[in-house]
């Protein structure tokens, strides 16, 4: 029997159709099989896709998972604003949250003419291991310093907006490095720090805009500007700006959405 599936396309960080990040959203009754999630995020093609699910325990509104095109993530930003925008949008309320397997309960409000959104704010250390030699090698410059979560996202900080823009990373081999976050970042132009995210060994070459990767880079940039809130831009083909604010914990990532295309997927 044919299910019909509430879908949409959403441009995620962007208040205009073809910027930010894209992420389908997924309104799912129960959830499916895990194969069958991964296979829809093949279909889909976007770097996410985003499923949530009614929750019934009381923890959070609903649960949510997201699936590249090849399997299933533990923390995705861009995908979880989208979902926000979508269930604030159908449903109305100012807020929203989200119970999820890997990263606790997620949440979305509204905040002014967007979002903002709340991730488990990502720690980092200096990393001067010589296996990050290779992946400097790979970036094509070299780096002020270094830092790393135990997670897997890797910052390499530089001068400057320009150095960030004119790295030519040598994408396929650093895939052979795994499925860790390469995040090059520096002071920005226009906003206060400028990033750019390679997640080639996840299969995401360059990707457009990375909650997770702001989730790391929030309290990064927080010790060094000695202050909690500041402006992002992520310097990919597409690009998006943010607002980023540390609270305790969590940071907090702000930002537009912008529904492309509502619709019904048929499995």
């Amino acid at each position: 029997m044919t299910q019909k599936i509430p879908y949409w396309h959403v441009d995620a960080f962007s208040a205009q159709s073809f910027g930010g990040n894209q992420a389908a959203v997924m309104v799912l009754e129960e959830w499916l099989p895990d194969d069958v999630l991964v296979k829809i995020g093949a279909e889909n093609l976007f770097a996410e896709t985003a499923f949530v699910v009614r929750e019934t325990t009381g923890a959070a509104d609903w649960e949510l998972r997201w699936c590249t095109p090849t399997y299933e993530i533990a923390l995705c930003g861009h995908a979880t604003l989208a979902s926000g925008h979508i269930l604030l949008t159908r449903d109305g309320g100012e807020r929203v949250t989200f119970r999820t397997r890997q990263s606790g309960v997620l949440e979305v409000v509204k905040a002014g003419e967007g979002y903002e959104l709340a991730l488990p704010a990502i720690a980092t250390a200096a990393d001067t291991r010589e296996n990050q030699a290779e992946a400097i090698r790979l970036l094509g410059a070299e780096p002020l310093e270094v830092f790393r979560s135990e997670l897997g996202y890797n910052i390499y900080l530089f001068e400057n907006e320009a150095a960030v823009r004119g790295l030519a990373p040598d994408i396929r081999r650093l895939e052979k490095l795994g499925k860790d976050q390469f995040i090059a970042t520096a002071p920005g132009d226009k906003t206060d720090i400028v990033s750019r995210v390679f997640v080639p060994g996840g299969g995401v070459d360059e990707d457009s805009v990375t909650g997770s990767a702001h989730a790391v880079l929030t309290p990064y940039w927080a010790a060094k500007l000695g202050r909690a809130s500041f402006t992002a831009h992520q310097a990919s083909e597409r690009g998006g700006d943010l607002t980023l604010r540390l609270d305790e914990d969590r940071a907090w990532l702000g930002g537009p959405c912008v529904t492309v295309v509502e619709g019904s997927f048929y499995l």
